[in-house]
């Protein structure tokens, strides 16, 4: 078994690490944007697939993913996962109707509350405590899970007809326009020190080091955070005008 993830802040990684490890033993995991990963999912029958929900879809990096490699899926046993701050309608199912298309038999879905993490906005901003309880619960209920998958009993959150309904009509459609294409509104303020760390931490290779200035963007934002998180002068922002609270799953991780 193998899984995979795209993870800005680490919510996404840890679910599926965990996950895996506890399902097998010798289970391993990688990022999509690995360039070995191809060649792992060639050789593996049974694939964990993690990733965060945005607006209740799926990143388009990672529908890309599905996309562009699209003879590789066939015959092959999806599970899928998806981490949510609040709400994800059918997230894990985003994923699950590119994969049947493609051959693939989805196993199961499994949809987790996570700590929010989109960094430049108040909205689900909680207490560290309350995130640490957050953290505790998703490993509780992945704990349990993987338990009863071991029984033969597997998840299927977010993998209904009501689910798909909840996710199309409670956010994708609304905000459609927001996962349709890779974003050009990643803000870099001069705040900024010309570190590069922003540079090294973005799957999509989005941003470009300028010499001796700070990065420019080059409109292919997959909103995964990653770089707003990491930031050490908080000088990034996408959605909102200021960084309100940088949130990695390191931050709120109780062991």
């Amino acid at each position: 078994m193998i899984g995979l993830y795209l993870s800005g802040t680490g919510n996404s990684k840890h679910c599926v690490e965990k996950f895996v490890q506890l399902l097998d033993e010798n289970g391993r995991t990688f990022p999509i944007e690995n360039p070995q990963v191809i060649e792992e999912i060639k050789n593996e029958t049974d694939i964990v697939v993690g990733y965060p929900t945005q607006f209740s879809n799926a990143p388009l990096m990672v529908r890309d993913f599905i996309r562009n490699n699209s003879t590789i899926w066939e015959g092959k046993r999806i599970f899928c996962i998806n981490t949510m701050g609040a709400f994800s309608g059918d997230g894990t199912g985003c994923t699950a109707r590119l994969f049947k298309i493609y051959g693939a038999t989805v196993t199961g879905g499994l949809q987790i509350k996570m700590p929010d993490s989109v960094c430049d906005s108040k909205l689900l901003k909680k207490t560290e405590e309350a995130n640490k309880k957050i953290v505790k619960q998703a490993d509780e209920k992945i704990e349990a899970w993987v338990a009863k998958i071991k029984s033969g009993k597997y998840p299927k959150e977010g993998l209904g007809f009501c689910d798909h309904i909840a996710g199309l009509f409670g956010q994708r459609l609304w905000f459609y326009g927001k996962t349709l294409k890779y974003s050009d509104k990643l803000k870099i303020s001069d705040a900024c020190v010309g570190c590069g760390l922003c540079v090294n931490e973005c799957p999509m290779d989005n941003l470009v080091q300028q010499s001796g200035g700070k990065p420019v963007p080059q409109g292919k934002c997959t909103i995964c955070y990653r770089c707003i998180s990491h930031c050490p002068a908080q000088a990034i922002t996408l959605l909102g005008n200021r960084v309100v609270e940088q949130t990695t799953f390191e931050k709120f991780n109780v062991g």
